[in-house]
This record gives C-alpha cells, structure tokens and sequence, in this order.
C-alpha cells in the first residue's frame, strides 16, 4: 500500500544505466527500514530505463523522466521537489546499499539533536577489482561540525547520506551550475548550520563507472574555479588549503593538454604559501615532469 507520508524519500538520478539501475533500485527495497518511497528520475534516457523500472511492482516507487538531459544535480533537484519525507536520501544507479543501511542512520537521527543535519555512512568504492574504504583513517573528524575539514576534501558522496529536508530550506539544493563535485558544494553550505553524524562503516557499494561524469578530469578543473570562487572567504582563511587547490587546478590544467594557463595557477599558490616547503617541493617537481 502506498504511504502517502514516508518518512525517507530516496532519491535515484539516472541516465543510460538501464543494465545497472535494477540493481540499485532492488538494494533499497531490500532495506531492513521499510517506510520510505523512491522517486526515480530519469534524466532523458535513451535506452529501456523505463522499462526496467515498470518490471518493479512496488508501489512505492515513482517515475520521473526530463524530456532532456540536464545533468545529475538537476535530477536530484526534481527529486527534493517531487519529497514527501522528512528526510531525504540520495542512491546512484549504479551502486549498492547494504540491508541495513537506512535502519543504522535512522537511528542515528532518532538518537540525535536538532543540530544534525546530516547522517553518513562509510562505503566502499570499487575500482579495477580494488576496494577502498571512504571515509580513511587520515579524517581526523568526521562528525559534529565537520565544516573547516571539508575544506580540505569532500568525504560524504550523496549515496551515503540522509539529509533533513530542512537543511534544503536553508541552504537551497544542488548547485546546477556545476559540472563535477556538487556533493562536496552542498555540505559545505549545509555544515556552516548544521552538524553531521557518521556512522563509520561501509554500508555502501560505489562501483567506478568510466563513462560516469565523475571520472571527468576537465570537469573537475572547472568545478574547482567555481567552487573556490563561491566559498573564497571560508578557503581563504587557511593558506594551506588555498595554496593546495591552486596547485591541483594547475596540474589539471596541463595533465589534460591546457599548455597555457596551469604556471599562472602554480604562481598563484607560491603567492598565497611561499615557506610550505612540501608545495614548493611538488611545483618544483611538477615542473620538471612537464618539461
């Protein structure tokens, strides 16, 4: 029977996976925590994703599709729209969750303050029949106000986490205009107001897919300027920081055949850095490796 008020809607862009998104649907009606809906967007498809989802009996289960493709956070965005649930989730098409995923993090939230926003999981991510666990040992806090180390890298991929629906009230949803890493974007509005919790084990599946926007180096590039300019302020104050993602933009740059541009990049973090020895010492060898 159809819940007209779920507590979780799961929310599950995709685009061209027909052959995968079987699976990723089937991991979240598999859940041990049952009362949820899953709203499918497709995002202009041009294979069977429709068929696929149809073979689904689940009442539970809504389709959208965008008459054209406009990319992942749009399909995510259609999806908070189209919530009824309190709390949001977010599934890729092509990745698995264990059974009892959503059970561990609604706990979470029962057991915490209204000062969370965000419960995650670990996960692992499969590449080339190599698993790694997300988040490492290396995240020296991974919960509360996690806001001054995502500045140093995001660690909560949107598969992982359950959002509080008022988070989007407050900081608004994807950002669009992105083409590579508006998870990471996200939670660094999100974690200016709201602390998260982790639940630090690997709940999740995330199969590397090479076609996948993800794998994209010139979009990360791009995504870099982008972010770094909006969130100026906050990786401004830590020289560290600033220095290190001017040095990745420039290596990107040249990396991807930009022989102009990537030397303005590394100039710019000597500027901001000039005594962090361990940067000198990678633009120094960075430089010759380009020569």
């Amino acid at each position: 029977m159809l819940n007209e008020k779920p507590t979780v809607s799961v929310i599950l862009p995709t685009y061209n996976r027909a052959h995968l998104v079987g699976r990723a649907i089937q991991s979240v009606l598999d859940q041990m925590y049952q009362d949820f809906e899953i709203i499918v967007v497709d995002d202009g498809s041009g294979d069977n994703t429709e068929e696929i989802i149809n073979g689904f009996t689940d009442t539970r289960i809504r389709y959208v599709k965008h008459q054209k493709n406009k990319g992942g956070s749009a399909a995510r965005n259609t999806g908070i729209k189209l919530a009824k649930g309190k709390y949001i989730a977010f599934q890729d098409s092509d990745d698995e969750w264990l059974p009892d995923k959503l059970e561990k993090q609604m706990k979470a939230f029962k057991k915490a303050s209204d000062e969370v926003g965000v419960v995650y999981t670990g996960f692992h991510r499969i590449k080339d029949g190599i698993t790694y666990y997300v988040p490492s040992d290396d995240i020296t806090k991974k919960e509360g106000n996690i806001h001054d180390i995502l500045l140093y890298g995001n660690f909560v991929t949107t598969q992982v986490a359950v959002v509080n629906a008022e988070c989007f009230k407050k900081v608004g949803m994807f950002d669009e205009s992105l083409p590579r890493l508006q998870d990471w974007e996200l939670w660094l509005r999100i974690s200016k107001y709201y602390n998260f919790s982790c639940i630090d084990e690997p709940l999740v599946k995330s199969f590397y897919q090479e076609d996948s926007i993800s794998s994209n180096p010139v979009a990360l590039n791009t995504a870099y300027k982008l972010i770094l300019k909006k969130h100026f302020q906050d990786f401004s104050k830590d020289k560290n920081v600033l220095a290190h993602y001017y040095f990745v933009m420039g290596q990107q740059l040249y990396l991807n055949g930009k022989k102009k541009g990537w030397n303005t990049y590394y100039l710019d973090a000597i500027k901001v850095n000039p005594y962090n020895i361990r940067l000198l010492v990678d633009i120094f060898r960075s430089f010759f490796d380009h020569n």
